[in-house]
C-alpha cells in the first residue's frame, strides 16, 4: 500500500534566520534575564576550558620538567578550582535553560490551544484532528529548541572554540596556521553532507507526524476498527508509514554519522603532524615540550565544539522544520471574526429568520440555494426532508459555526453577521446528533452548560432530561468519572447528558439536531417528554427525526435538495395530496414512532 508523498517548501538559510528571528521577537525579552545568566554561565565554561589547555604548559615545563614543587600545588589548586567553577557554571546553564525552555513549550501549548479556540467550525472541518494534534504533540518543542541552540552555540560553543584557538595561536603560531590550512576540506565535506541532510530530515519530520496521526486515529475509533474487523487493513497502512519512517531516520544516521570517519581523520592527521613536528623541534632544536602539551590539549578539547558548530545548521534545520509546523497553525487566520461593528445581542422573543441564505462548504456546489423561512419566537420549528437536503447545515448556520455565502440570518431582526459570537452563542444552547462527553465527572459536562450554575441546578437539569436516575446507580453518582468521551456509558444515556447540559444553560434558543437519534423508543419517550417541558417559551429549531416531534411542531419546514419546498402545520401539510410531507407520511403509515428516515429512502 502506497502512502503518497508530502512535499515540504526547503528550509534555506533566509528561512532558519526569518524563523530565529521570529522566535527571538517573541520569547528573547520575556526571558532576558535568565539567557543572560545562562550566557554568563557559558563564558564561564569556555574560559575555564580554555585555561584548562593554557595552563598546561606551566604543568609539563614546572613540574616535569623543571620539577618546581613549590609551583605545583598552586598550578593544581588552580587546575581544581577551573574544574568545580565549570561544574557549577554547567549546571546553573542546565537549569536555567531548561527551565525557560520548559516556560516556552508551555506558553506556546497555551497559545496554541486559545487559537485553535478562536479558529471557526470550518478550519477542523477541513483538516484531520489527529494530524492537528500530531502536529502540536511532536513539534512544539522545536521552538525552545531554535533558542537553546541558538545560545549554547554561540555563548559555549563559539567562545569555547575561539579561546581555544586563541590558546593554540599563543602557544604556537605556525602550528596553528598548519591546522587551519588542512581543515578546508573538511567543511567542505561537512557542508556536502549537510546539504543532503536537509531533505531527508524534513520529510522524517513529515512521516513522523503522520505515525502519530494515525495510531491516535485508530485509538479515538477502536470501537468501529474491531466491529469491522479493521485490523489487519489497518496494521498494513501503519506498518507502511512506520517502515518510511524507519528508512528516513536510517537514511539521517548513515548521513549524519558519515561525519565521524571524516573528523576523526581530519583529528588523526592534525594530531600526528603537529606530534611529527613537535617532535622534531624537541629532538633538533632543544625546545621545551611545555607549549606543545598546551597546544595539542586545547587541540583536542577544540575538537567538540567545532564538531557541534559544524553539525549546527543540521539540528537548527531540524528544529525549524519543527517551528514553522507550529507557526503554520499560529498564522491561519480564524475564518471568521466580529464585525469592527458587531455589538451584543439585544434580548427579545428570539425569532429567527433566513433570507434567502446560499451556502456551500469549501467553495463546492451550492448546499442551500435561497433558504428563506421564520423560526417565531418562543415557538418549535421543525425541519424535515431526504438526507442531504441541507436540514443540519441550517442548524448549524444559526450559531455561525459557519457563514452563508449570501442572504441574511437574522434574529429579531438583528443581523447575526454583526452579533459579536459570544453574545449569539450564550443565547443558544445545543445538542448534537452524536452526543460528545469531556472527560471529567457527570457533574462537570453537565455543568459545561453554564458554570456558574449550582449542584442543584445541574441535578434539576438532569431531571428534566430524564438522566437523574441512572446518574444515581453509578458508583460515585454524579461524581462518577465519564472516562474518554463518555466510553463508560451507552449512546443512549451519553444523549441525555448532552441534553441536560443544554438544558442548565437555560438559553431562549434552542437547537436539537435529532437529538433523539442515539435512543431506543424507551428512552426517546421519557426525553421527548424533558423536550416538550424544555421547548415551553423557548424558540427551538429541531431536525426531526420521527413524525411524534412532527405533530407536535408548530411550524414544519420541508426541504429538498437545499429548498425549502413546503412549509406549514402537520395537519395542513398532510393533506396536500401530492406534497413531499404527505407521501412521507402516507409512507409511514402514521406510525409516529416510525422515523422519517426510513420512509425517505423509499421515495
Amino acid at each position: 500500500m502506497k502512502q503518497a508523498k508530502t512535499k515540504l517548501p526547503a528550509v534555506d538559510r533566509e528561512t532558519i534566520t526569518s524563523v530565529l528571528k521570529r522566535v527571538i521577537a517573541e520569547n528573547g525579552r520575556a526571558h532576558l534575564r535568565g539567557y543572560i545568566f545562562a550566557i554568563a554561565c557559558l563564558v564561564v565554561v569556555a574560559g575555564t576550558t580554555a585555561f584548562t589547555a593554557w595552563i598546561m604548559e606551566s604543568v609539563v615545563n614546572e613540574a616535569f620538567a623543571n620539577k618546581r614543587a613549590d609551583i605545583v600545588v598552586y598550578i593544581c589548586g588552580a587546575i581544581f578550582a577551573a574544574f568545580v567553577l565549570r561544574g557549577f557554571a554547567t549546571y546553573g546553564q542546565a537549569v536555567a535553560l531548561s527551565k525557560i525552555g520548559n516556560n516556552i513549550v508551555a506558553s506556546y501549548q497555551r497559545r496554541l490551544y486559545s487559537h485553535l479556540m478562536a479558529l471557526s467550525v470550518g478550519y477542523f472541518s477541513e483538516s484531520r484532528s489527529a494530524r492537528i494534534s500530531a502536529q502540536i504533540s511532536q513539534n512544539v518543542s522545536g521552538i525552545r529548541d531554535v533558542l537553546n541552540m541558538t545560545v549554547t552555540s554561540l555563548a559555549r560553543d563559539f567562545l569555547t572554540l575561539i579561546a581555544l584557538i586563541g590558546v593554540m595561536i599563543g602557544k604556537d603560531w605556525l602550528l596553528t596556521v598548519i591546522v587551519f590550512v588542512i581543515a578546508p576540506p573538511l567543511l567542505i565535506g561537512l557542508r556536502y553532507i549537510s546539504r543532503r541532510l536537509r531533505q531527508a530530515t524534513r520529510e522524517s519530520v513529515e512521516i513522523n507526524s503522520h505515525v502519530l496521526g494515525a495510531m491516535q486515529e485508530t485509538i479515538q475509533g477502536i470501537t468501529i476498527v474491531k466491529a469491522f474487523t479493521m485490523e489487519k487493513q489497518l496494521k498494513t497502512k501503519v506498518e507502511t508509514i512506520i517502515d518510511r519512517a524507519e528508512n528516513r531516520a536510517n537514511r539521517i544516521a548513515r548521513l549524519s554519522e558519515r561525519t565521524a570517519p571524516m573528523t576523526e581523520t581530519f583529528a588523526g592527521f592534525a594530531i600526528s603532524s603537529v606530534l611529527a613536528y613537535a617532535a622534531f623541534r624537541s629532538i633538533y632544536g632543544d625546545v621545551q615540550p611545555g607549549a606543545f602539551f598546551a597546544f595539542v590539549t586545547a587541540l583536542l578539547m577544540a575538537y567538540d565544539p567545532a564538531r557541534r558548530l559544524a553539525r549546527l545548521q543540521v539540528s537548527l534545520e531540524r528544529a525549524v522544520v519543527n517551528a514553522r509546523m507550529i507557526y503554520e497553525i499560529l498564522d491561519t487566520v480564524p475564518h471568521q471574526r466580529d464585525l469592527p461593528d458587531a455589538r451584543d445581542l439585544a434580548p427579545g422573543p428570539a425569532a429567527i429568520e433566513f433570507r434567502n441564505v446560499r451556502f456551500s462548504y469549501a467553495q463546492g456546489d451550492d448546499i442551500l440555494k435561497g433558504v428563506s423561512f421564520t423560526a417565531e419566537g418562543g415557538k418549535t420549528t421543525a425541519l424535515v426532508g431526504p438526507s442531504g437536503a441541507g436540514k443540519s447545515t441550517v442548524i448549524s448556520l444559526i450559531p455561525r459555526f459557519y457563514d452563508p455565502s449570501s442572504g441574511e440570518i437574522l434574529i429579531d431582526g438583528q443581523d447575526i453577521a454583526h452579533v459579536t459570537k459570544q453574545s449569539l452563542r450564550n443565547g443558544l444552547a445545543y445538542v448534537s446528533q452524536q452526543p460528545y462527553l469531556f472527560e471529567g465527572s457527570i457533574r462537570d459536562n453537565i455543568r459545561y452548560g453554564r458554570p456558574e450554575a449550582t449542584d442543584a441546578e445541574v441535578e434539576e437539569a438532569a431531571r428534566l432530561a430524564y438522566a437523574h436516575d441512572f446518574i444515581l446507580m453509578q458508583p460515585q453518582g454524579y461524581d462518577t468519572s465519564v472516562g474518554e468521551n463518555g466510553v463508560t456509558l451507552s449512546g443512549g444515556q451519553r444523549q441525555r447528558l448532552s441534553i441536560a447540559r443544554a438544558l442548565v444553560r437555560n438559553a431562549p434558543i434552542l437547537l436539537l439536531d435529532e437529538a433523539t437519534s442515539a435512543l431506543d423508543t424507551e428512552s426517546e419517550a421519557a426525553v421527548q417528554k424533558a423536550l416538550d417541558h424544555a421547548m415551553s417559551g423557548r424558540t427551538v429549531v429541531v431536525i426531526a427525526h420521527r413524525l411524534s416531534t412532527v405533530v407536535n411542531a408548530d411550524k414544519i419546514i420541508v426541504m429538498k435538495d437545499g429548498l425549502v419546498v413546503e412549509e406549514g402545520t402537520h395537519e395542513a401539510l398532510a393533506q396536500r395530496s401530492d406534497g413531499l410531507y404527505a407521501r412521507l407520511h402516507n409512507l409511514q403509515g402514521n406510525a409516529a414512532s416510525q422515523p422519517i428516515a426510513d420512509a425517505e429512502t423509499l421515495i
